[in-house]
């Protein structure tokens, strides 16, 4: 009879932990990594990356930036003043943007270092961030959408001056934020919400990208995209994404979007990867409008851009080709929206809300 007991035990523990398996979402793997959507494209790994050729590739980019491409210092400053009392956004540089929504200051992606990269490693800044960490409006919400230091940036999260914010960030990032004094640290899962107040809602949605920070921990954290719905409003902030048929099922489910922030630089990886002009992890400018399209976006603004070298295209291609493709993928000119470094606009005026 024991024996018998013995058996049934094992029998009905071993069937909970294959049923409790069977129940993980798809992106959650076995050994405990992350992979991305079902039916997401997959890299081709049929190439070896060669920092000398990307190096000998770089030199022959023309690094001229306009002049119209950032705003000066001392307007920014007197634009922050000016809008303190409005919903704005304003480009701080790559992924980095501070968005104002009521009482509720939000800032995405921080990098204010001068490189993207450990310690004095990795590309560098070619233009410099609006603001500095010391000029910043005193922020309520961080919003963290992966680990690649381009985003993740630790000295700017070592340095920041509001550790009281709220952190909203992906499974298993949540270690570098409360060693580094921060209170509030929010993982997150695909389709987690979080109710700020009676008005600010955050979901965190999948993207087709991965995850990197060392030899030895690839994919081991999740990343994703930030939907803010805002009084009857959407905007969603792109993780760097490549496109993928997710984005037709988040259109969807949540569409139609107002806003959506979508990377439109760092694809072209030629002469080192075999096709020119196409990264799986990253949209070029046409591949954006088109996940903005299926995510039956209204407007769309084009980031990841003009502030380090990623990738080999000419540093301006991006915004250029951006905007002479909107009308191809349903949107007029002037809702495909190219911001300059250091510009703020109304969210009331561009959006159409009091």
């Amino acid at each position: 009879m024991s024996k018998f007991l013995s058996f049934l035990i094992l029998f009905l523990s071993f069937n909970c932990v294959s049923i409790a398996m069977e129940k993980k979402p798809y992106h959650h793997l076995p050994d405990g990594t992350f992979r991305n959507p079902e039916g997401s494209p997959e890299r081709n790994t049929n190439f070896k990356w060669s920092f000398k050729v990307f190096n000998k590739e770089k030199k022959k980019l023309d690094m001229t930036v306009p002049k119209d491409h950032v705003v000066s210092k001392e307007q920014v400053l007197s634009d922050l003043e000016k809008f303190k009392n409005d919903d704005y956004i304003a480009w701080i540089g790559h992924a980095t943007f501070i968005i104002k929504l009521g009482d509720t200051t939000i800032i995405t992606d921080p990098v204010f270092s001068k490189n993207a990269g450990p310690l004095i490693f990795g590309p560098k800044r070619f233009t410099e961030p609006a603001l500095n960490l010391r000029e910043i409006p005193k922020i309520d919400l961080f919003l963290l959408t992966h680990n690649h230091y381009d985003h993740q940036d630790m000295t700017t999260i070592r340095r920041f001056p509001y550790k009281d914010a709220k952190v909203m960030l992906p499974l298993k990032l949540g270690k570098y934020f409360t060693r580094n004094g921060y209170k509030d640290v929010n993982e997150m899962d695909w389709y987690d919400e979080i109710e700020i107040n009676n008005k600010l809602k955050i979901t965190f949605l999948p993207a087709v990208h991965w995850s990197k920070r060392s030899l030895t921990d690839t994919n081991k954290t999740l990343w994703g995209n930030f939907l803010i719905e805002y009084d009857g409003k959407k905007i969603l902030f792109g993780c760097d994404t490549g496109i993928g048929d997710i984005y037709k099922d988040i259109g969807n489910k949540y569409g139609p979007i107002d806003l959506t922030f979508i990377n439109i630089g760092a694809y072209n990886f030629y002469p080192i990867m075999p096709y020119k002009d196409k990264s799986v992890y990253h949209t070029n400018p046409e591949e954006a409008l088109e996940v903005a399209q299926n995510l039956k976006s209204e407007k769309v603004i084009g980031m990841h851009w003009g502030t380090f070298v990623l990738s080999l295209e000419p540093i301006m291609e991006p915004p250029i080709r951006f905007k002479s493709s909107a009308e191809k993928y349903g949107f007029k000119k002037e809702d495909a929206i190219i911001y300059k470094i250091g510009e703020f606009g109304s969210l009331k005026k561009l959006l159409n809300y009091n």
